[in-house]
């Protein structure tokens, strides 16, 4: 369904794994973790002139907002002056909604594809229908490919272990194994879930004006969505849980420099020139 998704996914991956294993070995986890992690890394540095064009519309979105209110009162009658003359403030300083949306976009095809990725490692497991997972086959994970891995790279993922927690478990599959689980798993979903409700509570004290809006969805961003991620956690392989931690470790600290680099959101912008009836 996303081939044009996953293979370049899986040939990132692959190319990192293959640099730490001839240096670490295939036998252990250590190569798969680090593949993981600098997975994330090339793609946030790939991403990073969208994020910033992403931070500079929110950031001219919060500029505009106070013309935008004027203009409202001023045209409340002539809905389509007032489209007009948004559309045309918008446009004197470049407001453009899809550099809020492309990055998003883009990241969340990447989590679904290393999500299916990581999931197809293993065809014949207890939860291998789960979330975009291939359905389970006769033939044994360890002797199927799985897009650019070969057949052997598959055994060494299915074997690979962090602190003796296989990167495929799960905390809600781990049976027997629960405790080796949960001591590798219940970290990194903390670590998630802080960082996602440390960017949000950053991107609060960053806002210039507040509406019973805004303060509804800084709310739902600073507690709803890290309960997400503790709930989602639970059902989450190791493998992706140390994507996720490292994802939002690295938004949080991209967007503290970014906006330091910026400097402070102007308060002020120049007046909206009068308009002729």
């Amino acid at each position: 369904m996303l081939d044009f998704v996953y293979y370049p996914v899986s040939a990132v991956l692959w190319l990192w794994h293959t640099g730490f294993a001839t240096v670490l070995g295939t036998a252990g986890g250590a190569a798969w973790v680090l593949a993981i992690v600098f997975l994330v890394v090339t793609i946030r540095v790939a991403l990073y002139r969208p994020f910033l064009a992403q931070v500079k519309f929110s950031r001219t979105m919060a500029v505009l907002q106070p013309q935008v209110r004027r203009l409202q009162a001023e045209f409340a009658h002539d809905r389509e002056r007032l489209t007009a003359e948004v559309r045309k403030l918008q446009q004197q300083h470049e407001f453009n909604i899809l550099r809020a949306f492309a990055p998003m976009i883009v990241q969340l095809l990447i989590f679904l594809g290393l999500y299916h990725v990581l999931r197809s490692f293993d065809r014949t497991g207890p939860t291998a229908n789960l979330l975009f997972g291939h359905p389970a086959t006769p033939a044994p994970g360890p002797i199927t490919a799985n897009y650019v891995f070969a057949p052997d790279q598959v055994q060494s993922f299915l074997h690979a272990k962090i602190l003796s927690a296989p990167l495929t478990a799960t905390l809600a599959t781990s049976g027997g194994a629960f405790g080796a689980v949960a001591a590798v798993a219940l970290p990194l979903i903390a670590i998630a879930a802080l960082a996602t409700h440390a960017t949000a509570r950053a991107a609060a004290t960053r806002q210039t004006t507040t509406t019973s809006q805004t303060r509804l969805i800084t709310w739902m961003t600073m507690w709803l969505f890290p309960l997400g991620t503790v709930v989602a956690g639970l059902v989450m392989p190791i493998g992706i849980l140390i994507y996720f931690a490292t994802s939002n470790i690295w938004t949080f600290a991209q967007q503290h420099w970014v906006h330091r680099r910026l400097g402070p959101i102007p308060t002020t912008v120049p007046a909206v020139e009068p308009h002729e009836d």
